[in-house]
């Protein structure tokens, strides 16, 4: 067979040899662009590799592109006209977010009855009429008229069974409890203080005033604080920084200012006691000394770390304002205008939706792996480290 094969390649034309070159060319031009890509995954999945490339492009930020470099000076001071007339547009912009601020106040004043009715009906100030309350559900629309009789009945009997409650009950706390950013916040020891509030309001700042806005929380009478409001304002800045005025993306806040809560003695839950035992040096002796220490304690929002002058601050306050700044606004945006879905949990399942989706792709991402290694005549489950679905625990 030898022969054969060897007379046979012997008699092949040379044109023919000349494929043959070729195919073997290509076949090991896609093994090495394969390996290529295992390699670039490999090297993708690498931590220290991935930081190293992070470090190398934070370096690059900001810094001129080697293309801008190669370009002639007549072209380089036509690019300098167009950075003046950006600068010019983020000066604008800064004039249209004004007039935003404008149209938030005016529109504010729309809302804001709708909002007082609101806080009515939660107090039990107000009670709705039956035309108010009318409200239909999409399960609803599918009941026959015996069911929704049937349905009705059974809400009045358990209603027969249960106190009559005032209002609706720990709204604000509901909504609170349920919304994870700040849920976070909130301590045990803070819960029996928070189902005394009865509102939130955001108020703007009036014309021709500098730019910020004020959360008002306010509470009903209570053994904590002889407060009835406690609030905190966000002073906000819409204008481009002269020393970096590309960096301008509408108004951020600069500074918060809380205000003080006048706690009743022994009511304060943003302090702990606690008990140290110390040993005197000397004799020996021991002696327990009581100490009062800061507590974590949603209530802490009411007092921000304070920016100075030169507007440095260290670290951990660089923080702590970032997070104070993202609930301040989120609490103005998002929880005061559509608080009744929070208190539901209608507007956490919208917030949720996206997240949802990845977690769906990311399961049939893994099905489909468990898949190829089902069908895979070389997989032996003894070398996998990773036991069977039946002996992980649960």
């Amino acid at each position: 067979m030898a022969d054969i094969d060897n007379k046979d390649q012997a008699e092949m034309d040379p044109a023919d040899m000349e494929d043959v070159e070729d195919v073997e060319e290509e076949e090991t031009g896609e093994d090495e662009n394969s390996k290529a890509r295992q390699l670039t995954v490999q090297m993708m999945q690498n931590p220290q590799i991935l930081a190293a490339l992070q470090e190398r492009l934070d370096g690059l930020n900001g810094s001129p592109s080697g293309y801008m470099e190669s370009l002639p000076k007549v072209v380089k001071r036509r690019v300098n006209a167009l950075k003046n007339l950006q600068v010019k547009c983020a000066h604008i912009e800064a004039k249209f977010y004004e007039e935003v601020h404008e149209l938030e106040r005016k529109y504010a004043a729309l809302y804001q009855p709708l909002f007082d009715k609101r806080s009515e009906i939660v107090t039990a100030a107000y009670e709705p009429t039956d035309e108010e309350c009318e409200w239909k559900t999409d399960e609803e629309e599918e009941l026959t008229d015996e069911m929704k009789e049937k349905a009705k009945l059974e809400e009045e009997k358990k209603d027969e069974e249960k106190e009559n409650p005032k209002g609706i009950p720990e709204f604000w706390l509901t909504v609170f409890k349920n919304v994870d950013l700040l849920s976070d916040m909130l301590q045990e020891h803070d819960e029996p203080v928070l189902k005394h509030l009865q509102d939130i309001k955001v108020k703007f700042s009036d014309p021709g005033q500098p730019m910020s806005f004020t959360l008002e929380f306010h509470f009903e009478p209570n053994e904590f604080f002889t407060n009835t409001v406690l609030s905190k304002t966000y002073k906000m800045r819409s204008e481009p920084d002269e020393s970096d005025p590309f960096s301008f993306d509408g108004p951020e806040i600069m500074s918060c200012v809380g205000c003080t809560i006048d706690w009743t003695k022994g009511k304060n839950v943003t302090l702990k006691t606690i008990k140290k035992k110390q040993k005197h040096k000397g004799r020996g002796t021991v002696r327990t000394v009581t100490k009062t220490v800061p507590n974590d304690s949603f209530f802490n929002f009411f007092t921000p770390p304070e920016v100075p002058e030169n507007g440095e601050l260290d670290e951990d306050s660089e923080a702590i304002l970032a997070a104070d700044f993202e609930i301040g606004h989120f609490i103005r945006e998002r929880i005061v205008p559509r608080a009744v879905l929070y208190f539901t949990g209608e507007a956490i399942e919208d917030d949720d939706d996206d997240y949802d989706e990845e977690g769906e792709e990311a399961d049939d991402e893994e099905g489909e792996e468990e898949a190829d290694e089902e069908n895979d005549p070389d997989y032996d489950p003894k070398k996998d480290g990773t036991p069977p679905a039946e002996c992980r625990q649960q």
